[in-house]
């Protein structure tokens, strides 16, 4: 079926909006290395629009050694400094530095929890929560549970991890699913739930 025949979530309007939104936003993630980008990607889009991000993301895969956390651990200030003059990622101090930040932060989970993974899903029970709502409208901004994932990261020294950076980012990796009810996407996960 041709991509703009299809019915989708209406935030999904551009070519790679479209494609992010129709391989990736709401489906399940259980690979550190793809939490941890979407943990730096969802930081780095606060005050901008999810658009700029899909845009950059492949500087960001570049300028982050592929999201592997124990890389950005070891960045030096240099590196931090040449960052700034980097034109494939949002060149915000704040924003580059945290990654190392979240990395060494990021680390000390895994150390901990055995995985990332095991220590975020927690925040959900385990499995997405499935909300289905009937607009855009309907999706909150925030929940209980990620301001509770939002605490506990800012605990564990996270830094640009609101509540509203935390939903982005459950959404991002399917700990919730969000897909309207008109969109194809909730559809497919309906078929799948009655098998």
């Amino acid at each position: 079926m041709p991509l703009r025949s299809r019915r989708r979530c209406a935030w999904a309007q551009t070519p790679l909006s479209i494609a992010y939104h129709d391989a990736e936003w709401c489906r399940p993630v259980h690979d550190d290395r793809v939490l941890f980008e979407f943990l730096i990607l969802e930081g780095a889009q606060a005050g901008l629009s999810w658009e700029t991000i899909l845009k950059k993301r492949d500087g960001y895969r570049r300028a982050f050694a592929g999201f592997d956390p124990a890389k950005v651990a070891r960045f030096t200030d240099d590196r931090l400094a040449r960052l700034m003059n980097d034109a494939g990622i949002v060149r915000n101090r704040l924003k580059i530095n945290s990654a190392v930040t979240n990395a060494l932060a990021f680390i000390t989970v895994q150390r901990e929890f055995g995985s990332f993974d095991r220590f975020v899903w927690t925040f959900v029970g385990g499995a997405p929560r499935i909300a289905r709502p009937r607009s855009m409208r309907e999706i909150p901004a925030h929940t209980d549970a990620s301001d509770a994932l939002s605490k506990a990261l800012a605990k564990r020294g996270f830094k640009f991890v609101g509540s509203t950076i935390c939903y982005a980012f459950m959404q991002a990796v399917g700990m919730v699913d969000d897909h309207t009810v008109d969109c194809f996407r909730a559809r497919k996960t309906r078929l799948k739930e009655l098998r």
